[in-house]
């Protein structure tokens, strides 16, 4: 039997907080394992900074294997820099994921990029998730022109409805497109921004759907050590997942 599809799903790097040790030790993860594919699911820096997001651009450019990198909601330009993030929100985050982000488009395997991430919302935590009806249109999309794929993947920042941890995402119109994503025929959701792992499915509309969150590298851990999760897949075993945590 052939080896199973393999990807790592890492998420909060926090370049700018960043934990090293995290960092160089999943590096030594992919060297070690050489995945198929990386899927990092945002808050690549802390404040956005050109700075950090240089540090960020050559860490993930080491890694050496296909990486798909989402955005987060820290990587706008922070609240001290309201017309920069305003103006011009995505300026680092798109000259980074230009140089290094990639399609992860394989024979059996799609993974399809959802945004959650909005520049200004009407309350006070910014740091909140929303799916814009644009963004849910273009993964359905996606999804649909994929739809021959026996495994396909979702990634966004925010979960979409809680999962039960520590942090909260608070996804304006989360369930909704979930719901929209489950009908579409999407796996899985996989996403960050909780600092925890977790692995959940939903039954919504009649339909199943597997939300998977990764933890974090950065010294802003919650209620566990930094990690990461190994993702398996066979059309013999289904979809694995695999928590791994810095010991």
């Amino acid at each position: 039997m052939s080896q199973p599809f393999l990807l790592f799903h890492v998420s909060d790097l926090h370049f700018g907080y960043e934990d090293r040790k995290a960092l160089d030790w999943f590096a030594q993860e992919v060297a070690d394992v050489q995945p198929d594919g990386v899927i990092c699911t945002g808050d690549l820096t802390m404040r956005g900074t050109a700075r950090e997001f240089a540090a960020a651009r050559k860490w993930l450019e080491g890694l050496g294997v296909p990486t798909l990198v989402e955005p987060g909601n820290h990587d706008m330009p922070y609240y001290y820099n309201p017309l920069g993030r305003l103006l011009r929100p995505y300026r680092h985050y798109e000259a980074l994921r230009l140089a290094v982000s990639q399609d992860l488009d394989f024979a059996e395997v799609e993974v399809v990029s959802l945004r959650t991430i909005s520049r200004a919302q009407l309350r006070l935590n910014q740091s909140k998730g929303k799916v814009k009806q644009s963004a849910l249109d273009r993964a359905l999309a996606r999804l649909a022109q994929h739809a021959e794929k026996p495994l396909r993947l979702v990634a966004c920042h925010h979960p979409l409805v809680e999962a039960d941890t520590h942090a909260t995402a608070s996804t304006r119109g989360g369930k909704r497109a979930l719901a929209a994503l489950a009908r579409a025929g999407a796996d899985a959701v996989l996403s960050g921004h909780v600092h925890d792992a977790f692995d959940k499915t939903v039954e919504i509309d009649g339909y199943a759907i597997r939300m998977i969150g990764a933890g974090t590298l950065s010294e802003r851990v919650r209620t566990t050590a930094p990690s990461y999760n190994r993702l398996s897949w066979s059309s013999q075993t289904g979809l694995a997942v695999e928590p791994r945590s810095l010991s």
